[in-house]
C-alpha cells in the first residue's frame, strides 16, 4: 500500500483507527467513465478506451468502485466487468482491488441501520483501493454504474465518487438528439452539484445512416450544455448479439448435442417455427436458432438433410420446449449432425420472449467482439484530444 501523505485527510473509525476520507494518489491522471442509465455502453466505451490510451500512456489502471453484478474470484465479490477488463488486458493489480465494493441484495439495508459507521468505511475502502490500482500507473479508468445518483441511498453517487477521487467525467448516453441532451442534461446537474467536470459526452448505438446527422445536431444541443460531443459510436450487431452458451443460460437450457463446438456460436435471429417444412428453407442460415416443437419431425428432418447436403453450419441451434425430446432414432441423427440442440421447460412463447429480452454484456471468452470494440473506439473518438482534457 502507498503510504499516507501528510496532507492526506482522515476521519477516525469507531476502533480508533485513521481511515482515508480522501485517495492520497493526486499524480496519476484518471477519467470517470459515467452514463446516463444502466446498459448504455459504459463497458464497452472502458474496455476500447483502456486499449486505445495505451498508446498514450503505457502504464493503466482500472477500478470499477461500486459493482452490482459480480462473481466469485479467489473466494472476492468482483464485479463482473472488472473481471472482464483484467481477463481481456491483464491490469496487474490485485483484482479485489478493482472491485473494492460489490453490492448484494441486502447492502442497502445494512447501511441504512448504521450510515454514520458504514460511510467513512466505505469511503476508506474505495480510496485505498483506488492507491492500490493507480500506484505506478499514468492514467486510470474509473467505470460508474447506471445514472449519475445511482448508489445515492448509501452516500455514494456516481456524481459523489467522482468527486471523492477528483475525477473529471465523460459520459456515455444512447444514440438520438433530443433524448440524449435531456439525459445527459439532467445527470449533468448532478455532476455540477457536486463539482465534477463533464469533458465529454458519447452517444452510442446510433443507426450508421444517422451519424452525421446526430453528431450536427446532438452535438449543437450538448454545446449549449457545455459539454463537447467527443464520439458517435455506430450500432453494431454483434455487440448486441447473444452467444448460444447465453441463450441457453438464459432459458434454463439442457445441452442435447453441439455443446463442445456451438457454445460460442453468434445469434442475430430466432425463429418459432409454426410453418411447413418446406417453407422453413429459406431461415436455415448461421447466426439463427429455430424454436420448434420437438413432435414436428418434417422440421428437425429438414433441418438435418439441409446439414447432411451442405457440410457445413446450416443453423446455429435448434431449441425444444416444454422439456420434450424428439424421437429416439431422430435424435440419434441430430447427434450426427453439427447442429447445437438445447432443450428448455419453458414454452415456445416464454423462450422467444426470454431470448428478445436478453441483456448482452461482454464476456472475456467473447474473442469476436473485443477487437470490434477496440476498433469502434478509436475510429470514433478523439483519444488525444480527450488525454489533453484529464
Amino acid at each position: 500500500m502507498m503510504p499516507e501523505s501528510k496532507n492526506s485527510t482522515q476521519v477516525p473509525a469507531e476502533d480508533g483507527s485513521r481511515v482515508l476520507s480522501k485517495p492520497v494518489n493526486r499524480q496519476t491522471k484518471r477519467i470517470y467513465v459515467a452514463a446516463t442509465r444502466q446498459n448504455a455502453g459504459k463497458t464497452t466505451t472502458c474496455l476500447g478506451l483502456y486499449s486505445a490510451l495505451q498508446n498514450i500512456y503505457p502504464r493503466i489502471g482500472f477500478i470499477k468502485p461500486i459493482g452490482q453484478r459480480f462473481v466469485e474470484v479467489h473466494g472476492h465479490r468482483v464485479d463482473e466487468d472488472s473481471f472482464l477488463l483484467d481477463a481481456v488486458y491483464h491490469v496487474q493489480v490485485p483484482i479485489d482491488s478493482m472491485s473494492p465494493i460489490a453490492i448484494d441484495n441486502k447492502f442497502t439495508r445494512r447501511y441504512l441501520k448504521d450510515p454514520q459507521r458504514s460511510n467513512p468505511l466505505l469511503v476508506d475502502r474505495i480510496c485505498r483501493a483506488f492507491d492500490r490500482v493507480s500506484w505506478e500507473k499514468d492514467a486510470t479508468i474509473i467505470e460508474g454504474t447506471g445514472h449519475a445518483g445511482v448508489g445515492s441511498v448509501f452516500d455514494l453517487s456516481n456524481a459523489k465518487v467522482a468527486r471523492l477521487l477528483d475525477a473529471k467525467v465523460i459520459i456515455v448516453s444512447r444514440g438520438g438528439i433530443g433524448n440524449p441532451v435531456d439525459e445527459i442534461s439532467m445527470n449533468k446537474a448532478l455532476f455540477d452539484k457536486e463539482g465534477v467536470e463533464i469533458v465529454g459526452a458519447i452517444l452510442n448505438k446510433v443507426n450508421p445512416e444517422k451519424i452525421d446527422t446526430v453528431r450536427e445536431y446532438a452535438g449543437l444541443g450538448l454545446k449549449r450544455l457545455g459539454v463537447p460531443l467527443i464520439g458517435v459510436l455506430p450500432v453494431q450487431k454483434t455487440l448486441a448479439a447473444p452467444n448460444l452458451s447465453q441463450v441457453a443460460e438464459e432459458i434454463d437450457g439442457r445441452w442435447l448435442n453441439g455443446k463442445s463446438f456451438g457454445a460460442g456460436e453468434r445469434i442475430f435471429r430466432f425463429i418459432v417455427a409454426t410453418m411447413a417444412a418446406k417453407s422453413m428453407f429459406g431461415y436455415l442460415s448461421p447466426g439463427t436458432i429455430i424454436i420448434t416443437a420437438a413432435d414436428r419431425d418434417d422440421i428437425l428432418l429438414a433441418a438435418i438433410a439441409q446439414a447432411a447436403i451442405s457440410g457445413d453450419r446450416v443453423i446455429s441451434g435448434i431449441i425444444l420446449p416444454r422439456d420434450v425430446m424428439p424421437h429416439p432414432k431422430l435424435m440419434e441423427l441430430l447427434v450426427q449432425t453439427n447442429i447445437p440442440v438445447i432443450v428448455s421447460s419453458e414454452g415456445s412463447f416464454d423462450i422467444a420472449s426470454k431470448i428478445n429480452g436478453m441483456t448482452i454484456k461482454t464476456q472475456p471468452q467473447d474473442h469476436d467482439k473485443i477487437p470490434l470494440i477496440e476498433q469502434l473506439i478509436r475510429e470514433h473518438i478523439d483519444i488525444e484530444s480527450l488525454a489533453r482534457n484529464f
